[in-house]
């Protein structure tokens, strides 16, 4: 039976399985996780990628999610569409052949604009491959240097293409930045016993995990998320079977995850001070229910893909923020959407000093 929700509360069942609500399944202690409660998170921003765990991990440190990195709880790559995630050490391997395969093929045009031939993308596979051999791990700048020192053109954005293609071929990965440069090694040896499921596993395991830690959604919502074609994405949700349960929000039809039907769909009025690369608003195509449209341009200005921290209050954005670290203080403007009382700014403060908290630092305000 199909169940019928208002928006209010496909709002709050879409927080709970976000992760930012008390959820009655998912009690996560672990880096690892969280980043497999939603399969693979947005991580394009390092510094991102760090926060949308802490705030999913309170009382965690930034040092404290770094470490779990390096122990490999989740790893980076770009698994979809082109952007890196963080997703399960042990899922890299299938998910960058059920869901990358489309992103090397839309490369084409873009290559034939830089320059950049198949024959150059294999190539640099081989050199990283050799670099890194026998547990070696090179710093950004480290792996394009023995690109040019093999004869590669690493100027402009080829540099760029040639590193994301040896990640997209499953050959390299994304370990964590040793200091602030972005660090390389290679995918086969980072993690030696990978998960390899049959394509229709993959599908349903992809399915589930992006619909528990998003829905309510539709399958055209999984097929932009994942890069799956819809085709591919419907008979994911067919697969995912009773993991799912049909819903309608505003008279569309759309899946969740059939543990949380059961769950309180109450508003909360909660409040958080998210990073703008978090799955909260790149997680959807319609952001609606989180964001009045009239605010969009504030959160991503000049729609050029650069997401704004956003000010969060029961699940809908009230303001922006931005953050500047110095040596042992983080100093964050907060631009209101709606106007703050004192006790909403009061609440915004406290949720900015756990953030300063996760950082280490001293929190500066410059309201």
């Amino acid at each position: 039976m199909t169940v019928r929700l208002t928006r209010a509360e496909a709002l709050a069942l879409r927080m709970t399985g976000l992760l930012l609500r008390p959820h009655p399944v998912a009690r996560p202690e672990r880096v690892a996780d969280v980043v497999e409660w939603f399969g693979a998170m947005q991580a394009q921003d390092a510094a991102s990628g760090l926060w949308s765990l802490g705030v999913r991990l309170p009382g965690r440190t930034r040092d404290d999610v770094h470490a779990a990195l390096e122990r490999r709880e989740a790893l980076r790559t770009w698994p979809m569409r082109g952007t890196v995630h963080l997703v399960p050490a042990r899922d890299a391997h299938w998910m960058l052949a059920v869901t990358g395969v489309r992103a090397l093929a839309g490369s084409a045009a873009r290559w034939r604009q830089l320059g950049l031939t198949l024959t150059d993308g294999d190539h640099a596979g081989d050199v990283l491959g050799a670099a890194l051999g026998g547990g070696g791990r090179l710093t950004r700048t480290e792996c394009l240097a023995a690109l040019r020192a093999a004869g590669l053109d690493t100027t402009g954005q080829r540099g760029y293409h040639l590193l994301w293609y040896a990640s997209q071929r499953g050959i390299t990965c994304i370990a964590p930045h040793v200091g602030t440069e972005q660090t390389f090694v290679l995918l086969d040896e980072w993690v030696p016993d990978p998960h390899r499921p049959e394509r229709d596993e993959a599908l349903a395991l992809l399915a589930h995990r992006y619909v528990r830690g998003h829905g309510p959604v539709t399958r055209h919502e999984l097929a932009r998320w994942s890069g799956l074609t819809v085709t591919d994405a419907t008979r994911a949700v067919t697969l995912a079977g009773d993991l799912l349960a049909p819903v309608e929000v505003d008279g569309e039809p759309a899946v969740v995850d059939a543990a949380l039907l059961d769950t309180p769909r109450e508003p909360v009025d909660d409040l958080h001070t998210l990073p703008g690369f978090d799955e909260y608003l790149l997680g959807y195509r319609d952001r609606s229910l989180m964001l009045d449209p009239a605010h969009a341009a504030a959160v991503v200005p000049g729609n050029n893909g650069m997401f704004q921290s956003t000010v969060v209050r029961g699940g809908r954005v009230v303001g922006t923020w931005r953050r500047t670290l110095g040596a042992t203080t983080v100093t964050v403007t907060v631009r209101q959407l709606v106007p703050f009382d004192a006790e909403l700014r009061a609440r915004v403060d406290a949720a900015l000093a756990r953030y300063a908290r996760f950082l280490g630092l001293a929190l500066r305000h410059s309201w």
